[in-house]
């Protein structure tokens, strides 16, 4: 039970031996007791253990397992769902004695599901470890060409939210990074022919190009995403924020406001306040670029009163936006330095070493500042 949830109970769809096993482990039965039980030859079990998932049971028997299941108490119901989850690996045996690759059952698709909702709420609160091992129990358990249509689809989202949870501790690259984790999920979705998902992992390696300080290239890349119609409203105009990011960081301030500005609009068209926040952060960044402090505090005092969402890195980093503004002018500096260190200890607490990194950049930059109307651009938070 978590959350004050109900915990959910495990239901069999189709019972073969395998799962008929599964219960008979989980009830703590030997073989002849466990027949007894549910009233059946000895033989018939016997049959269920050595055949497993090559045999189904009748439909009476059926009945008989779904009504034995379900006068099992909470502890009984949480070994079956644990025994068959250890049991996923096996291979099963076909009618013509080929050997095909284990098919989640129905249940096991229902809590894979559940368990990635949670991997989002983990991800959204910085709990990388938790999001870690949900993800981990998954993807570990099956390989990607032995599952159906929908076994895919929860493979390829675990492995697009792997991406997040990399891009986020700040492991941009390499075997074991978001880029790794983008590209494998993006093969998945065109595999599943979902045009929508595709994209959204054109963005999301957009994000990782731009991270690993491929400027240039990820404005392209943005710009075409921009106007892509597999892309959601909201996809998008982040498209053209992220366009406006990549100029600023680029040098390129002015050209950067306006692009953002353009976004600034979507988002309030389409009532999305926390995308309409982070772009006012993005467009005090852009401003502060520009030398023009005013405007900088302006935009970072909107994006500090608005939006909805309170998480650890969404505090982290409008803190090194403020930070980095007020650090531009002699006169804020010390206020700045502050603001800064309070920024990084959050990112520590919860492992954001991309933003930790970023943070040292601001304050290297801050060490060099001529004053408050400075035209250097620094990289943005």
């Amino acid at each position: 039970m978590t959350g004050g949830r109900e915990r959910r109970v495990a239901t069999v769809h189709q019972w073969t031996g395998l799962e008929a096993r599964a219960l008979r482990l989980a009830l703590r039965l030997s073989v002849r007791a466990f027949a007894q039980q549910l009233g059946l030859a000895v033989a018939t079990v016997s049959k269920w253990e050595g055949k497993l998932a090559g045999t189904e049971p009748r439909p009476d028997t059926q009945a008989i397992l779904d009504t034995a299941l379900g006068r099992a108490d909470a502890a009984v119901h949480l070994r079956f769902e644990t025994l068959l989850s250890e049991m996923a690996s096996q291979v099963q045996t076909t009618s013509r004695g080929r050997v095909s690759a284990y098919c989640p059952r129905a249940w096991e698709y229902e809590s894979w599901a559940d368990d990635l909702d949670r991997v989002v709420v983990a991800l959204s609160r910085q709990n990388f470890a938790f999001a870690d091992n949900l993800l981990t129990r998954w993807l570990s358990r099956f390989e990607a060409p032995e599952l159906d249509e929908k076994g895919l689809y929860l493979f390829a989202r675990s492995t697009a939210l792997l991406g997040d949870l990399k891009r986020d501790q700040g492991m941009v690259l390499g075997p074991l990074s978001a880029q790794h984790s983008y590209a494998g999920a993006r093969a998945a979705f065109i595999q599943l022919d979902i045009p929508r998902r595709v994209a959204q992992l054109d963005l999301s390696l957009a994000v990782v190009t731009e991270m690993s300080g491929k400027l240039e290239i990820a404005a392209r890349n943005y710009e075409t995403l921009a106007v892509d119609d597999r892309l959601s409203r909201r996809d998008r105009a982040r498209a053209r924020l992220w366009v406006g990011t990549a100029l600023s960081k680029d040098g390129q301030h002015d050209h950067a406001t306006r692009v953002m500005q353009a976004a600034t609009r979507d988002f309030e068209g389409l009532t999305e306040p926390d995308d309409w926040s982070v772009a006012h952060q993005k467009l005090a960044l852009a401003r502060r670029g520009a030398g023009d402090l005013s405007q900088a505090l302006h935009f970072i005092d909107i994006a500090r009163n608005s939006g909805t969402t309170d998480s650890p890195m969404q505090r982290v980093r409008l803190d090194t936006a403020h930070g980095h503004i007020l650090l531009s002018d002699a006169a804020t500096r010390e206020d700045g330095l502050l603001v800064l260190d309070q920024a990084a200890k959050v990112a520590a607490q919860y492992g954001l070493v991309h933003q930790l990194r970023s943070i040292e950049g601001v304050r290297a930059t801050g060490a060099g500042a001529a004053g408050p109307r400075q035209r250097r651009s620094g990289r943005n938070a």
